[in-house]
């Protein structure tokens, strides 16, 4: 198949050019790429025929976007992230999907993640710019096999270069907590939409929809008033600012970095939640305190993903992170004399995502995950989350990807 001939135009003012070209097309990747782009989004996307390194390289633009939000078209694991570059691609990210795949997004102006860190579909990588080799503000984007270039597809369909599309990267975030107010925890999606959306299962019933934040915000939930109920909040990677939802108000917190991975928990036990964030860089979280005050606690690599829960029942919040690559969880805990404690329970398989919650309402936390593919929830229960006996409960919720 051959793609259509495109008329000639340069576009004032843009980092792209349209130019007559036929590309030929190549089989779909592995990965399944959305545009990278926030959902609801249209861009242009345009080629030249000496588009360096690839005229199947694709330069996105739409009017003033310098500054707008990058995100990834498909999960992976980022192998470059270079802040610092003046000259050819400037700024720019490299994403590893596997099976050789990679993605490439250059002349940013702001990088919000670390190399090693593990990012999912849709996940803010950095912020549109004309860093390096450019003329104007602009993303220069290849789709990459074992190194080579190749015609980008989008949705399942090759794309059609010179051709502006609506961002259809609208994925679903899985979430847990104690939202309704019994012990047990409910399941929750936070779906990436321009007005995102928390979805609370309640089974026999319609989901409880509750509006907040953006495509590109993180979500958490925690029980930010003491009140034994879980509210929303989300964090913004490119301010590092929480915004946490308690009836009709919020309070903004400004607390980590750009490209830390949010977290929340009662820290210290009072039935008050607060935040904190897991630098992937570091690979150490950041807990603050009600005053203000911030502990530190290193765990894991820079791919394992954050996670939190009462592992022990005492009504203090610990960490850990999974491994997305093994389905390991590395539980943290630290017992009434001081000692610090870690534990590994496998879980789930490669390419699922954490999700952790007190499935029996025990009052300790368990964990779990969710299947990308199928929006399969799979819930661990046991009296403890290590216990070598347990069951599995399984409940479809959300969009598969």
């Amino acid at each position: 198949m051959r793609l259509p001939l495109l008329s000639t135009l340069l576009a004032p003012g843009l980092g792209a050019v349209v130019v007559a070209l036929a590309l030929p097309a190549h089989a779909a990747p592995s990965a399944d790429h959305e545009m990278p782009f926030p959902c609801g989004q249209e861009w242009t996307g345009t080629t030249r025929g000496n588009h360096s390194p690839s005229a199947k390289s694709i330069d996105w633009n739409r009017p003033d976007d310098a500054g707008d939000p990058v995100v990834a078209s498909a999960p992976g694991t980022v192998t470059t992230a270079n802040a610092t570059s003046g000259t050819g691609y400037g700024h720019h990210v490299v994403v590893d999907h596997g099976a050789g795949e990679s993605t490439l997004y250059a002349h940013l102006d702001t990088v919000a993640v670390a190399v090693g860190q593990r990012v999912d579909q849709a996940a803010q990588l950095g912020t549109v710019g004309s860093t390096g080799n450019s003329t104007g503000a602009h993303v220069h984007y290849e789709q990459r096999l074992s190194g080579s270039v190749q015609s980008a597809w989008f949705g399942g369909a090759a794309f059609v270069y010179g051709s502006t599309q609506r961002s259809t990267n609208c994925v679903d975030v899985p979430l847990a907590a104690n939202m309704i107010g019994k012990a047990p925890a409910e399941l929750v999606v936070y779906r990436r939409e321009a007005r995102s959306q928390f979805q609370v299962l309640r089974p026999g019933r319609t989901p409880k929809v509750r509006r907040f934040g953006t495509a590109t915000d993180e979500p958490v939930l925690g029980d930010w008033d003491g009140n034994g109920v879980a509210n929303i909040g989300v964090f913004s990677p490119g301010s590092a600012t929480f915004a946490l939802k308690v009836g009709s108000g919020r309070t903004r917190v400004g607390f980590g970095a750009s490209g830390d991975q949010p977290v929340a928990g009662d820290w210290d036990g009072d039935g008050r939640w607060e935040v904190g964030v897991r630098r992937p860089g570091e690979a150490t979280f950041h807990l603050r305190a009600a005053d203000g005050s911030v502990s530190s606690v290193r765990l894991g690599d820079a791919s394992d993903l954050p996670v939190t829960g009462d592992w022990d029942g005492d009504g203090r919040t610990d960490v850990g992170v999974f491994d997305q690559s093994t389905a390991t969880f590395t539980l943290r805990r630290v017992d009434a004399e001081g000692l610090v404690w870690t534990a590994e329970v496998q879980f789930g398989e490669p390419g699922d995502l954490p999700v952790t919650g007190d499935w029996d309402g025990n009052l300790v936390t368990d964990v779990g995950v969710w299947d990308p593919a199928t929006a399969t929830f799979s819930e661990r229960q046991a009296l403890r989350p290590t216990a070598a006996r347990s069951t599995t409960e399984s409940t479809v919720f959300g969009r598969p990807r």
